[in-house]
Protein backbone atom coordinates (compact mmCIF):
# COMPACT_ATOMS: atom_id res chain seq x y z
CA UNK A 1 0.00 0.00 0.00
CA UNK A 2 1.44 3.56 -0.96
CA UNK A 3 2.48 6.21 1.83
CA UNK A 4 -0.98 8.25 1.20
CA UNK A 5 -2.92 4.82 1.73
CA UNK A 6 -1.42 3.85 4.98
CA UNK A 7 -0.98 7.38 6.28
CA UNK A 8 -2.24 6.91 10.17
CA UNK A 9 -4.43 9.81 10.19
CA UNK A 10 -6.00 9.15 6.73
CA UNK A 11 -6.93 5.36 7.24
CA UNK A 12 -10.20 5.18 8.47
CA UNK A 13 -11.11 8.53 5.96
CA UNK A 14 -9.53 8.10 2.75
CA UNK A 15 -10.93 4.34 2.35
CA UNK A 16 -14.75 6.05 2.26
CA UNK A 17 -13.57 8.77 0.62
CA UNK A 18 -11.52 7.84 -2.05
CA UNK A 19 -13.36 5.23 -2.40
CA UNK A 20 -16.52 7.09 -2.50
CA UNK A 21 -14.51 9.56 -5.14
CA UNK A 22 -13.67 6.85 -7.39
CA UNK A 23 -17.84 5.65 -6.90
CA UNK A 24 -18.45 9.25 -8.08
CA UNK A 25 -15.72 9.18 -11.07
CA UNK A 26 -16.76 6.12 -12.25
CA UNK A 27 -20.81 5.88 -12.13
CA UNK A 28 -20.72 9.09 -13.13
CA UNK A 29 -18.61 9.20 -16.02
CA UNK A 30 -21.00 5.55 -16.23
CA UNK A 31 -24.22 7.40 -15.57
CA UNK A 32 -24.07 10.93 -16.36
CA UNK A 33 -26.84 12.78 -14.89
CA UNK A 34 -28.18 15.49 -16.95
CA UNK A 35 -31.56 15.55 -16.28
CA UNK A 36 -33.97 13.63 -14.25
CA UNK A 37 -35.12 9.78 -15.89
CA UNK A 38 -38.18 11.39 -17.48
CA UNK A 39 -39.48 9.74 -20.60
CA UNK A 40 -36.05 8.02 -21.19
CA UNK A 41 -37.05 4.98 -23.19
CA UNK A 42 -39.62 4.97 -26.12
CA UNK A 43 -41.87 2.55 -24.30
CA UNK A 44 -42.37 4.26 -21.30
CA UNK A 45 -43.47 7.29 -23.11
CA UNK A 46 -46.91 5.81 -23.71
CA UNK A 47 -47.72 5.14 -19.72
CA UNK A 48 -46.55 7.99 -17.81
CA UNK A 49 -48.17 7.17 -14.81
CA UNK A 50 -45.62 4.22 -14.46
CA UNK A 51 -42.70 6.46 -15.54
CA UNK A 52 -39.98 6.58 -12.66
CA UNK A 53 -38.63 9.78 -12.40
CA UNK A 54 -35.87 9.28 -9.74
CA UNK A 55 -34.88 7.27 -7.19
CA UNK A 56 -32.59 7.98 -3.44
CA UNK A 57 -31.25 6.47 -1.00
CA UNK A 58 -29.52 7.57 1.83
CA UNK A 59 -29.26 7.86 5.55
CA UNK A 60 -31.67 9.74 7.17
CA UNK A 61 -30.35 13.09 7.88
CA UNK A 62 -33.37 14.43 10.45
CA UNK A 63 -32.06 14.83 13.98
CA UNK A 64 -32.98 11.80 15.90
CA UNK A 65 -33.09 9.32 12.95
CA UNK A 66 -29.24 8.29 12.53
CA UNK A 67 -30.84 4.81 12.87
CA UNK A 68 -32.73 5.02 9.94
CA UNK A 69 -32.80 4.65 6.16
CA UNK A 70 -34.84 6.87 3.53
CA UNK A 71 -35.59 5.41 0.59
CA UNK A 72 -37.73 7.59 -2.06
CA UNK A 73 -39.12 6.79 -5.63
CA UNK A 74 -39.99 9.56 -7.78
CA UNK A 75 -42.77 8.80 -10.55
CA UNK A 76 -45.26 10.55 -12.96
CA UNK A 77 -42.82 13.04 -13.60
CA UNK A 78 -43.11 16.74 -15.62
CA UNK A 79 -46.72 17.41 -13.96
CA UNK A 80 -47.64 21.27 -14.73
CA UNK A 81 -49.46 22.32 -11.15
CA UNK A 82 -52.68 23.42 -12.71
CA UNK A 83 -53.05 20.33 -14.64
CA UNK A 84 -56.60 19.66 -13.72
CA UNK A 85 -59.50 18.25 -13.62
CA UNK A 86 -58.23 14.95 -13.26
CA UNK A 87 -54.93 16.19 -12.27
CA UNK A 88 -52.18 12.67 -11.22
CA UNK A 89 -52.98 9.67 -9.67
CA UNK A 90 -51.11 6.94 -9.69
CA UNK A 91 -52.74 4.06 -11.87
CA UNK A 92 -54.78 1.11 -9.87
CA UNK A 93 -53.56 -1.20 -12.37
CA UNK A 94 -50.09 -1.02 -12.06
CA UNK A 95 -47.19 -2.51 -9.05
CA UNK A 96 -45.13 -0.04 -8.10
CA UNK A 97 -41.69 -1.33 -5.95
CA UNK A 98 -39.03 -0.68 -4.20
CA UNK A 99 -36.44 -2.92 -3.76
CA UNK A 100 -33.32 -3.84 -1.46
CA UNK A 101 -30.32 -6.03 -2.08
CA UNK A 102 -28.56 -6.74 1.37
CA UNK A 103 -25.99 -9.41 0.06
CA UNK A 104 -24.53 -8.24 -2.95
CA UNK A 105 -26.04 -11.13 -5.24
CA UNK A 106 -27.76 -8.48 -7.56
CA UNK A 107 -30.90 -9.87 -6.54
CA UNK A 108 -33.84 -8.17 -4.54
CA UNK A 109 -33.86 -9.28 -0.79
CA UNK A 110 -36.45 -7.26 0.05
CA UNK A 111 -39.48 -5.81 -1.92
CA UNK A 112 -41.99 -3.03 -0.78
CA UNK A 113 -45.02 -3.25 -3.20
CA UNK A 114 -47.26 -0.96 -3.27
CA UNK A 115 -50.87 -0.78 -4.97
CA UNK A 116 -53.44 2.10 -5.87
CA UNK A 117 -56.71 2.26 -5.01
CA UNK A 118 -58.85 5.14 -6.35
CA UNK A 119 -62.52 5.06 -5.48
CA UNK A 120 -65.31 7.63 -6.87
CA UNK A 121 -67.27 8.84 -4.74
CA UNK A 122 -69.69 9.83 -7.35
CA UNK A 123 -70.82 13.22 -6.08
CA UNK A 124 -73.68 14.58 -7.39
CA UNK A 125 -75.48 18.31 -7.37
CA UNK A 126 -79.36 18.77 -7.60
CA UNK A 127 -80.01 20.71 -10.74
CA UNK A 128 -83.57 21.38 -11.75
CA UNK A 129 -84.88 18.53 -9.92
CA UNK A 130 -81.77 15.76 -11.42
CA UNK A 131 -79.24 14.79 -9.10
CA UNK A 132 -75.95 15.08 -11.64
CA UNK A 133 -72.98 14.03 -11.29
CA UNK A 134 -70.15 16.59 -10.77
CA UNK A 135 -67.48 17.00 -13.54
CA UNK A 136 -63.87 17.53 -10.42
CA UNK A 137 -62.26 15.59 -8.11
CA UNK A 138 -63.35 18.09 -5.35
CA UNK A 139 -66.84 19.84 -4.43
CA UNK A 140 -65.26 22.20 -1.65
CA UNK A 141 -61.99 23.19 0.30
CA UNK A 142 -60.15 20.24 1.85
CA UNK A 143 -58.04 20.10 4.84
CA UNK A 144 -58.04 16.94 5.96
CA UNK A 145 -57.35 13.17 4.91
CA UNK A 146 -61.32 11.65 3.62
CA UNK A 147 -62.47 15.18 3.56
CA UNK A 148 -66.47 14.88 2.26
CA UNK A 149 -65.94 17.01 -0.38
CA UNK A 150 -63.04 14.74 -2.37
CA UNK A 151 -65.18 13.45 -5.22
CA UNK A 152 -62.05 10.70 -5.72
CA UNK A 153 -60.72 9.43 -2.67
CA UNK A 154 -56.89 7.91 -3.08
CA UNK A 155 -55.75 5.27 -1.16
CA UNK A 156 -52.75 2.77 -1.23
CA UNK A 157 -51.79 -0.32 0.26
CA UNK A 158 -48.35 -1.65 1.20
CA UNK A 159 -46.94 -5.67 1.37
CA UNK A 160 -43.36 -6.88 2.27
CA UNK A 161 -42.11 -9.04 0.26
CA UNK A 162 -39.02 -11.30 1.54
CA UNK A 163 -36.80 -13.00 -1.26
CA UNK A 164 -38.09 -13.26 -5.00
CA UNK A 165 -40.60 -10.48 -5.75
CA UNK A 166 -42.91 -12.80 -7.25
CA UNK A 167 -42.43 -16.12 -5.37
CA UNK A 168 -41.11 -14.46 -1.66
CA UNK A 169 -42.98 -14.09 1.77
CA UNK A 170 -45.27 -11.86 1.48
CA UNK A 171 -47.12 -10.10 4.62
CA UNK A 172 -49.08 -6.47 4.84
CA UNK A 173 -47.70 -3.59 6.20
CA UNK A 174 -49.89 -2.14 8.93
CA UNK A 175 -50.83 1.69 10.32
CA UNK A 176 -49.55 1.98 13.59
CA UNK A 177 -53.33 2.49 14.92
CA UNK A 178 -53.76 -0.45 12.84
CA UNK A 179 -55.40 -1.32 9.10
CA UNK A 180 -53.86 -1.97 5.96
CA UNK A 181 -54.93 1.30 3.69
CA UNK A 182 -53.15 4.49 3.92
CA UNK A 183 -54.55 7.86 2.48
CA UNK A 184 -53.11 9.50 -0.17
CA UNK A 185 -53.33 13.31 -0.11
CA UNK A 186 -55.15 14.80 -3.38
CA UNK A 187 -53.01 17.11 -5.73
CA UNK A 188 -52.04 20.79 -4.69
CA UNK A 189 -55.06 21.51 -6.99
CA UNK A 190 -54.76 25.40 -5.56
CA UNK A 191 -55.20 27.44 -2.42
CA UNK A 192 -58.66 27.94 -2.65
CA UNK A 193 -59.13 23.99 -2.54
CA UNK A 194 -56.48 23.31 -0.51
CA UNK A 195 -55.63 26.56 1.92
CA UNK A 196 -52.63 25.43 3.67
CA UNK A 197 -51.26 22.51 1.48
CA UNK A 198 -48.06 21.66 3.78
CA UNK A 199 -50.39 21.20 6.75
CA UNK A 200 -52.67 18.94 4.86
CA UNK A 201 -50.01 16.57 3.46
CA UNK A 202 -48.36 16.30 6.75
CA UNK A 203 -51.03 14.40 8.29
CA UNK A 204 -50.53 11.90 5.39
CA UNK A 205 -47.44 11.37 6.86
CA UNK A 206 -48.44 8.01 8.17
CA UNK A 207 -46.28 5.33 10.91
CA UNK A 208 -45.89 1.99 9.52
CA UNK A 209 -45.24 -1.34 11.55
CA UNK A 210 -43.41 -3.55 8.99
CA UNK A 211 -43.16 -7.55 9.55
CA UNK A 212 -39.69 -8.31 11.09
CA UNK A 213 -39.40 -5.08 12.20
CA UNK A 214 -39.54 -4.36 15.83
CA UNK A 215 -39.59 -0.61 15.28
CA UNK A 216 -41.74 1.56 13.52
CA UNK A 217 -41.40 3.11 10.13
CA UNK A 218 -42.73 5.77 8.15
CA UNK A 219 -44.28 6.23 4.71
CA UNK A 220 -45.32 8.98 2.58
CA UNK A 221 -47.26 9.08 -0.59
CA UNK A 222 -48.06 11.91 -2.63
CA UNK A 223 -47.64 14.98 -4.44
CA UNK A 224 -44.06 17.13 -4.09
CA UNK A 225 -42.07 19.49 -6.22
CA UNK A 226 -39.60 17.69 -8.51
CA UNK A 227 -36.54 18.07 -6.77
CA UNK A 228 -34.32 17.61 -9.58
CA UNK A 229 -32.82 20.50 -11.10
CA UNK A 230 -31.04 20.93 -14.40
CA UNK A 231 -30.87 22.59 -17.63
CA UNK A 232 -32.98 20.21 -19.43
CA UNK A 233 -33.53 21.34 -22.91
CA UNK A 234 -30.09 23.11 -23.69
CA UNK A 235 -28.48 19.61 -22.74
CA UNK A 236 -30.50 17.80 -24.89
CA UNK A 237 -30.18 20.59 -28.09
CA UNK A 238 -26.34 18.91 -28.05
CA UNK A 239 -25.54 20.84 -24.76
CA UNK A 240 -26.53 24.26 -26.16
CA UNK A 241 -24.63 26.77 -24.29
CA UNK A 242 -21.56 28.25 -24.76
CA UNK A 243 -18.64 26.28 -23.33
CA UNK A 244 -17.20 29.58 -21.96
CA UNK A 245 -20.05 29.55 -18.84
CA UNK A 246 -19.94 25.88 -18.77
CA UNK A 247 -16.08 25.52 -17.61
CA UNK A 248 -16.72 29.09 -15.35
CA UNK A 249 -17.57 28.10 -12.01
CA UNK A 250 -18.79 31.62 -10.86
CA UNK A 251 -21.67 31.05 -13.54
CA UNK A 252 -22.67 27.88 -11.99
CA UNK A 253 -26.51 29.14 -11.33
CA UNK A 254 -26.39 31.21 -14.32
CA UNK A 255 -29.36 29.05 -16.28
CA UNK A 256 -33.01 28.72 -14.98
CA UNK A 257 -33.75 25.68 -13.86
CA UNK A 258 -36.06 23.87 -16.58
CA UNK A 259 -37.92 21.92 -14.43
CA UNK A 260 -38.59 24.32 -11.22
CA UNK A 261 -42.10 24.32 -11.73
CA UNK A 262 -42.82 20.38 -12.36
CA UNK A 263 -44.25 18.10 -9.84
CA UNK A 264 -43.62 14.50 -9.61
CA UNK A 265 -45.63 11.97 -7.55
CA UNK A 266 -43.59 10.67 -4.14
CA UNK A 267 -43.01 7.11 -2.62
CA UNK A 268 -41.31 7.85 0.41
CA UNK A 269 -40.06 5.05 3.12
CA UNK A 270 -38.20 5.28 5.96
CA UNK A 271 -37.14 1.98 7.69
CA UNK A 272 -35.12 1.00 10.30
CA UNK A 273 -31.47 -0.23 8.98
CA UNK A 274 -31.57 -3.09 11.43
CA UNK A 275 -34.77 -4.11 9.38
CA UNK A 276 -32.48 -3.65 6.19
CA UNK A 277 -29.57 -5.29 6.82
CA UNK A 278 -28.19 -9.02 6.27
CA UNK A 279 -25.71 -10.58 8.85
CA UNK A 280 -22.56 -8.07 9.60
CA UNK A 281 -23.07 -6.92 5.81
CA UNK A 282 -23.54 -2.89 6.21
CA UNK A 283 -23.94 -2.05 2.45
CA UNK A 284 -27.51 -2.17 0.92
CA UNK A 285 -27.97 -2.10 -2.95
CA UNK A 286 -31.22 -0.41 -3.98
CA UNK A 287 -33.61 0.46 -6.88
CA UNK A 288 -36.96 0.98 -7.91
CA UNK A 289 -39.51 -0.70 -10.54
CA UNK A 290 -43.22 -0.57 -11.72
CA UNK A 291 -44.76 -3.61 -13.50
CA UNK A 292 -48.11 -3.60 -15.70
CA UNK A 293 -50.45 -6.63 -16.48
CA UNK A 294 -49.45 -8.29 -19.66
CA UNK A 295 -52.55 -8.16 -21.48
CA UNK A 296 -55.29 -5.13 -21.71
CA UNK A 297 -58.70 -5.49 -23.27
CA UNK A 298 -60.58 -1.92 -23.81
CA UNK A 299 -64.33 -1.83 -23.64
CA UNK A 300 -65.58 0.02 -26.48
CA UNK A 301 -68.31 1.07 -23.92
CA UNK A 302 -66.43 1.70 -20.60
CA UNK A 303 -68.79 1.55 -17.80
CA UNK A 304 -69.62 4.54 -15.33
CA UNK A 305 -66.91 4.60 -12.80
CA UNK A 306 -63.43 6.31 -12.89
CA UNK A 307 -60.81 3.90 -14.76
CA UNK A 308 -62.91 1.45 -16.58
CA UNK A 309 -61.79 1.54 -19.95
CA UNK A 310 -59.45 -1.76 -19.63
CA UNK A 311 -59.53 -4.63 -18.34
CA UNK A 312 -56.44 -6.55 -17.31
CA UNK A 313 -55.18 -9.85 -16.35
CA UNK A 314 -51.65 -11.88 -17.21
CA UNK A 315 -48.40 -11.86 -15.36
CA UNK A 316 -46.98 -8.53 -14.12
CA UNK A 317 -44.66 -7.23 -17.25
CA UNK A 318 -42.04 -4.84 -15.34
CA UNK A 319 -41.70 -1.85 -18.20
CA UNK A 320 -39.56 0.98 -15.61
CA UNK A 321 -36.58 0.71 -13.53
CA UNK A 322 -34.54 2.85 -11.56
CA UNK A 323 -31.15 2.75 -9.71
CA UNK A 324 -28.49 4.58 -10.70
CA UNK A 325 -29.44 8.42 -12.07
CA UNK A 326 -30.12 8.19 -15.62
CA UNK A 327 -28.08 5.26 -16.79
CA UNK A 328 -31.02 4.53 -19.09
CA UNK A 329 -31.37 8.22 -20.11
CA UNK A 330 -27.47 9.21 -20.84
CA UNK A 331 -26.14 5.77 -21.33
CA UNK A 332 -27.88 2.90 -22.87
CA UNK A 333 -28.21 2.89 -26.39
CA UNK A 334 -31.23 3.52 -27.70
CA UNK A 335 -32.11 0.05 -29.48
CA UNK A 336 -31.61 -1.27 -25.72
CA UNK A 337 -33.84 1.40 -23.44
CA UNK A 338 -36.74 -0.49 -23.29
CA UNK A 339 -35.33 -3.35 -22.83
CA UNK A 340 -33.20 -2.37 -19.85
CA UNK A 341 -36.62 -0.80 -18.24
CA UNK A 342 -37.48 -4.72 -18.30
CA UNK A 343 -34.45 -5.80 -16.97
CA UNK A 344 -33.01 -7.08 -13.70
CA UNK A 345 -29.91 -5.88 -11.95
CA UNK A 346 -28.75 -9.45 -11.93
CA UNK A 347 -28.60 -9.79 -15.44
CA UNK A 348 -26.85 -6.36 -16.35
CA UNK A 349 -23.87 -8.11 -17.80
CA UNK A 350 -25.63 -7.92 -21.41
CA UNK A 351 -25.21 -3.90 -21.05
CA UNK A 352 -21.43 -3.94 -20.08
CA UNK A 353 -20.21 -2.85 -23.63
CA UNK A 354 -22.48 0.58 -22.42
CA UNK A 355 -20.19 1.07 -19.19
CA UNK A 356 -16.30 -0.17 -20.33
CA UNK A 357 -17.19 2.34 -23.69
CA UNK A 358 -19.42 4.87 -22.96
CA UNK A 359 -21.05 7.19 -25.61
CA UNK A 360 -21.00 10.37 -23.53
CA UNK A 361 -17.34 11.57 -23.83
CA UNK A 362 -17.65 11.47 -27.66
CA UNK A 363 -21.02 13.24 -27.92
CA UNK A 364 -19.58 15.98 -25.60
CA UNK A 365 -16.76 16.58 -27.97
CA UNK A 366 -19.49 16.51 -31.22
CA UNK A 367 -21.87 18.66 -29.20
CA UNK A 368 -19.05 21.57 -27.88
CA UNK A 369 -16.92 21.15 -30.87
CA UNK A 370 -14.08 19.70 -28.40
CA UNK A 371 -12.74 17.22 -30.47
CA UNK A 372 -9.86 14.94 -28.94
CA UNK A 373 -10.97 15.52 -25.69
CA UNK A 374 -12.08 12.55 -24.41
CA UNK A 375 -10.37 10.39 -21.96
CA UNK A 376 -8.20 7.68 -23.27
CA UNK A 377 -8.22 4.88 -20.43
CA UNK A 378 -10.54 2.25 -22.55
CA UNK A 379 -11.85 0.13 -21.38
CA UNK A 380 -13.06 1.35 -18.69
CA UNK A 381 -12.53 -1.37 -15.90
CA UNK A 382 -12.76 1.86 -13.21
CA UNK A 383 -16.23 2.56 -14.29
CA UNK A 384 -16.65 -1.31 -14.02
CA UNK A 385 -15.83 -1.52 -10.25
CA UNK A 386 -17.87 1.66 -9.28
CA UNK A 387 -20.76 1.32 -11.34
CA UNK A 388 -21.75 -2.34 -11.00
CA UNK A 389 -20.24 -3.84 -7.98
CA UNK A 390 -19.48 -0.34 -5.68
CA UNK A 391 -16.08 0.55 -4.04
CA UNK A 392 -14.17 -1.30 -2.16
CA UNK A 393 -14.05 0.28 1.50
CA UNK A 394 -16.99 2.47 0.33
CA UNK A 395 -19.85 1.21 -0.77
CA UNK A 396 -19.26 -2.55 -2.51
CA UNK A 397 -20.44 -5.34 -0.40
CA UNK A 398 -18.83 -8.67 0.32
CA UNK A 399 -19.05 -11.05 -2.82
CA UNK A 400 -20.64 -8.60 -4.65
CA UNK A 401 -22.22 -10.30 -8.46
CA UNK A 402 -21.85 -6.87 -10.75
CA UNK A 403 -25.02 -5.56 -11.13
CA UNK A 404 -26.35 -1.66 -11.48
CA UNK A 405 -28.41 0.00 -8.38
CA UNK A 406 -27.83 2.94 -6.11
CA UNK A 407 -25.41 1.37 -3.37
CA UNK A 408 -25.73 2.70 0.36
CA UNK A 409 -22.88 1.52 3.19
CA UNK A 410 -25.41 2.32 6.05
CA UNK A 411 -22.64 2.94 8.46
CA UNK A 412 -21.09 5.71 7.56
CA UNK A 413 -22.91 8.82 9.11
CA UNK A 414 -25.61 10.69 7.58
CA UNK A 415 -24.35 14.80 7.73
CA UNK A 416 -27.00 17.33 8.57
CA UNK A 417 -28.96 19.21 5.59
CA UNK A 418 -26.71 22.45 6.15
CA UNK A 419 -23.15 20.77 6.22
CA UNK A 420 -23.69 18.47 2.85
CA UNK A 421 -21.53 18.80 0.10
CA UNK A 422 -23.89 19.12 -3.10
CA UNK A 423 -20.95 18.20 -4.97
CA UNK A 424 -20.85 14.67 -2.58
CA UNK A 425 -17.73 13.13 -2.25
CA UNK A 426 -16.01 14.63 -5.29
CA UNK A 427 -16.96 18.02 -4.15
CA UNK A 428 -14.92 16.89 -0.77
CA UNK A 429 -12.06 16.03 -2.90
CA UNK A 430 -12.03 19.77 -4.20
CA UNK A 431 -12.70 21.38 -1.04
CA UNK A 432 -10.09 19.65 0.92
CA UNK A 433 -7.39 20.36 -1.88
CA UNK A 434 -7.35 16.92 -3.30
CA UNK A 435 -6.50 13.67 -1.99
CA UNK A 436 -3.59 14.28 0.38
CA UNK A 437 -6.13 16.23 2.39
CA UNK A 438 -9.14 13.84 2.61
CA UNK A 439 -8.56 13.63 6.32
CA UNK A 440 -9.81 16.90 6.25
CA UNK A 441 -13.42 15.67 4.39
CA UNK A 442 -16.32 15.94 6.67
CA UNK A 443 -19.02 14.46 4.15
CA UNK A 444 -19.12 11.18 3.22
CA UNK A 445 -22.59 10.21 2.64
CA UNK A 446 -23.29 11.46 -0.50
CA UNK A 447 -23.46 10.52 -4.37
CA UNK A 448 -22.45 7.77 -5.11
CA UNK A 449 -22.87 6.54 -1.50
CA UNK A 450 -26.21 6.41 -2.26
CA UNK A 451 -27.85 9.31 -3.11
CA UNK A 452 -29.90 12.86 -1.47
CA UNK A 453 -31.90 15.16 -2.63
CA UNK A 454 -29.16 17.97 -2.82
CA UNK A 455 -26.37 15.81 -4.10
CA UNK A 456 -25.90 17.49 -7.90
CA UNK A 457 -25.10 14.64 -10.40
CA UNK A 458 -25.73 16.34 -12.54
CA UNK A 459 -22.33 18.47 -12.19
CA UNK A 460 -20.51 15.69 -10.41
CA UNK A 461 -20.97 13.66 -13.64
CA UNK A 462 -20.05 16.03 -15.97
CA UNK A 463 -16.79 16.40 -14.06
CA UNK A 464 -16.42 12.74 -13.81
CA UNK A 465 -16.95 11.37 -17.59
CA UNK A 466 -14.66 14.02 -19.07
CA UNK A 467 -11.72 12.86 -16.63
CA UNK A 468 -11.70 15.38 -14.08
CA UNK A 469 -11.10 12.32 -10.96
CA UNK A 470 -8.13 10.44 -13.12
CA UNK A 471 -6.63 13.93 -13.09
CA UNK A 472 -6.67 13.71 -8.96
CA UNK A 473 -5.88 9.83 -9.37
CA UNK A 474 -2.59 10.69 -10.76
CA UNK A 475 0.41 8.45 -11.76
CA UNK A 476 0.67 6.80 -8.86
CA UNK A 477 -2.89 5.66 -8.83
CA UNK A 478 -3.92 7.33 -5.74
CA UNK A 479 -7.71 6.94 -6.14
CA UNK A 480 -7.39 3.32 -7.25
CA UNK A 481 -8.91 3.62 -10.66
CA UNK A 482 -6.57 1.98 -12.22
CA UNK A 483 -2.85 2.62 -13.46
CA UNK A 484 -4.75 3.73 -17.00
CA UNK A 485 -6.77 6.51 -15.28
CA UNK A 486 -3.78 9.20 -14.81
CA UNK A 487 -3.95 12.63 -15.94
CA UNK A 488 -2.14 12.11 -19.42
CA UNK A 489 -5.42 10.04 -20.01
CA UNK A 490 -7.28 13.55 -19.75
CA UNK A 491 -7.41 15.72 -22.38
CA UNK A 492 -9.08 18.37 -20.52
CA UNK A 493 -6.86 18.60 -17.57
CA UNK A 494 -7.85 20.52 -14.77
CA UNK A 495 -10.48 22.17 -16.37
CA UNK A 496 -12.61 19.01 -16.42
CA UNK A 497 -12.93 19.89 -12.71
CA UNK A 498 -14.90 22.74 -13.59
CA UNK A 499 -18.03 21.69 -15.74
CA UNK A 500 -21.22 22.38 -14.85
CA UNK A 501 -24.61 22.50 -16.61
CA UNK A 502 -24.97 26.14 -15.21
CA UNK A 503 -27.98 24.70 -12.47
CA UNK A 504 -27.18 24.70 -9.26
CA UNK A 505 -28.74 21.63 -7.28
CA UNK A 506 -28.14 23.22 -3.99
CA UNK A 507 -30.35 26.10 -4.33
CA UNK A 508 -33.22 23.46 -5.04
CA UNK A 509 -36.06 23.95 -2.08
CA UNK A 510 -36.47 21.01 0.14
CA UNK A 511 -36.89 20.02 4.06
CA UNK A 512 -34.57 18.62 6.43
CA UNK A 513 -36.89 16.10 7.69
CA UNK A 514 -39.19 13.20 6.08
CA UNK A 515 -40.35 12.97 3.50
CA UNK A 516 -37.43 15.39 2.76
CA UNK A 517 -38.89 16.82 -0.68
CA UNK A 518 -40.68 20.17 -0.69
CA UNK A 519 -44.51 21.34 -0.71
CA UNK A 520 -45.81 20.83 -4.29
CA UNK A 521 -46.53 23.88 -6.42
CA UNK A 522 -50.29 24.86 -6.68
CA UNK A 523 -52.52 24.85 -9.47
CA UNK A 524 -52.78 28.73 -8.49
CA UNK A 525 -50.23 30.33 -8.02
Amino acid sequence: MNSFLASSRLRHATRPVLSACAAAVALLAAVPSWSSSHREAPGITATPKVDAADFYLFNSYESGRSEFVTLIANYLPLQDPYGGPNYFSLDANALYEIHVDNNGDGKEDISFQFRFKNTLKGTTLAIGGKNVAIPLVQAGAVTAPGAATLNLQESFSIDVVRGDRRSGTRAAVTASGGGTSFAKPVDNIGSKTLPDYAAYAAQHVHSINIPGCSVAGKVFVGQRKDPFAVNLGTVFDLVNAPLSVITNPALINAAPNTIDDKNVTTLALEVPKACLLAGTETVIGGWTSASLRQSQLLNPLPKAGHQTQAVVGGAWVQVSRLGMPLVNEVVIGLPDKNRFNASKPKDDAQFLDYVTHPTLPKLLEIALGIDGTSPTNFPRNDLVTTFLTGIPGVNQPKGVVPSEMLRLNTAIAAVPFAQQNRLGVVGEILRVGGPANLAQAVDLAGFPNGRRPKDDVVDIALVAVMGGLCVANGDGDALKFGAACKPSAVPLGATAFSLHDAVDQAVVPLMSSFPYLATPLGGTR
